[in-house]
């Protein structure tokens, strides 16, 4: 049940109504204690005052005038209660004049103001009284009703409890709004949740005008609806291509397998339909190999593994390891020469990358050919890792489709490969907090790794680019 109060729309309501009524009785409390010390030094004031006046008038006018004064003034009244008490007594705390029967037994002999009940004539009275000794041992007893302001605090109190009411009502009536609205909330991502449930993988929680917290978990949720799209998207496409590249290899096999098994060949022939079983199978495990690669990249977890590293030093490492061959086919590698580029990121990974990219370029670049590969500050805070070819290029309406997984463009039909290549680069730039951006060369593809840049790092401003894009 506490749970349910601290998370429901209830609980808000009852958590606003208590905090509400905890602030108003901090604000009453100071309230009524400033009332009451106010209270108190102003009957202290009066009945010293009081006192004061009439042992002054004593002092002047004598004991006859004084036994008047107090006569007079005890017998005021306002309305049918009596407020002040008055008595003059003798030496013998006999009476001499006042409202008083005798000297009250519960007055003491502090010259302090006491409180005590003391009957006057058919009323007991609540009341704060003075004790005077007098010249000539007599003694004075001034007092007034304590219940004075009795009408005034019970204002204060209905008025609190007024208030108290009102901050009920009011949280009985914001409960009641805001459960209201976090329902009518909560049933549209519900409605938006069963439609996704449902296989509707592209719908998504509405969103509402404004800036709210509400809004703010929408957008969340919406963009973790787009990264679920994706990633199903994406394993329906590698279900898919799996399926399809598979299917070719497996296929050749089976035959090469069969084949040999029907017409029972010569032990020559026989080893070389082996080694072509061989390289359908190499070529199945190469593929199964880039995708779990790729399905570790995904997962974030060689994020634990980032270091610092040059990006200028793989580049040069990548394009000596394939100048050899380059030269095999009579391309020429060329390396641009760049200061020290550090950023934080997986060694192995952004050589492979780069690796691929050549590898991609060998691939496509004819004889006589160039290929370019150098590192260089991009725009703000990025490092850009650049391999330009002057190949045949990729066409624009195709750029976006080759960073797919298994994708084979026309051109590449008659080459070796799964389609896998650049669609690992683009998850390395990813797993990187980067991109893969392809564009023209002129002729050729110009191949770019942008890379955030590690803050502080080596390197300035003249490590400019000198790939040339034609």
């Amino acid at each position: 049940m506490i749970r349910r109060l601290r998370f429901s729309a209830l609980g808000i309501a009852v958590m606003f109504t208590g905090v509400s009524l905890v602030a108003l009785a901090l604000f009453a409390l100071p309230l009524w204690y400033a009332w009451n010390a106010t209270i108190e030094d102003d009957r202290a004031a009066v009945l010293e005052n009081d006192a004061g006046r009439l042992s002054e008038m004593y002092r002047r006018h004598g004991l006859g005038a004084l036994a008047a004064t107090v006569d007079t003034e005890a017998g005021l009244k306002f309305g049918e209660r009596i407020h002040i008490v008055m008595l003059l007594a003798d030496p013998q705390f006999r009476k001499l004049a006042g409202n008083l029967p005798g000297w009250p037994r519960e007055i003491g002999d502090s010259d302090k103001i006491q409180y005590t009940l003391i009957r006057v004539g058919h009323s007991v009275v609540s009341v704060a009284v003075l004790r005077s000794v007098l010249p000539g041992g007599y003694h004075l007893l001034v007092g007034r009703d304590v219940r004075r302001f009795e009408r005034l605090e019970r204002l204060f109190i209905d008025g609190l409890l007024g208030a108290a009411g009102i901050v009920l009502l009011v949280g009985v009536a914001g409960g009641w709004l805001v459960r209201h609205t976090l329902l009518a909330k909560v049933q549209d991502i519900n409605m938006a949740a069963h439609a996704i449930m449902q296989g509707n993988l592209s719908h998504r929680l509405p969103a509402h005008a404004g800036e709210s917290e509400l809004n703010a978990l929408v957008e969340t949720e919406n963009r973790m609806l787009d990264q679920i799209e994706h990633l199903v998207e994406g394993i329906r496409n590698v279900s898919n291509s799996i399926a399809h590249d598979l299917r070719t290899p497996l296929t050749e096999l089976r035959s090469r397998l069969e084949e040999v098994t029907v017409t029972r060949p010569d032990p020559e022939q026989t080893y070389a339909e082996i080694e072509g079983a061989i390289a359908d199978v190499d070529r199945v495990i190469g593929i199964f190999n880039a995708l779990l690669r790729m399905a570790e990249i995904d997962t974030g977890v060689r994020r634990a593994g980032f270091v610092e590293v040059d990006a200028s030093r793989i580049a040069a490492e990548a394009a000596e390891f394939y100048h050899p061959v380059a030269e095999l086919k009579g391309v020429a590698l060329v390396l641009v020469p760049a200061a020290p580029l550090r950023l934080a990121g997986d060694p192995l990974l952004l050589a492979q990358a780069v690796g691929n990219l050549i590898d991609n370029a060998l691939k496509y670049v004819s004889g006589n050919g160039r290929i370019w590969v150098g590192a260089t500050h991009g725009a703000g805070e990025t490092i850009e890792i650049t391999v330009a070819d002057d190949g045949p290029g990729i066409p624009d309406d195709e750029k976006s489709k080759v960073l797919e997984r298994f994708y084979r463009g026309d051109a590449s039909r008659g080459t070796p490969g799964a389609g896998l290549g650049l669609s690992l680069v683009a998850t390395v730039a990813r797993l990187h907090g980067g991109s893969l951006v392809l564009a023209d060369n002129h002729p050729g593809l110009n191949a770019k790794l942008s890379l955030p840049a590690r803050v502080g790092s080596a390197g300035d401003a003249g490590a400019t680019s000198a790939i040339p894009a034609k």
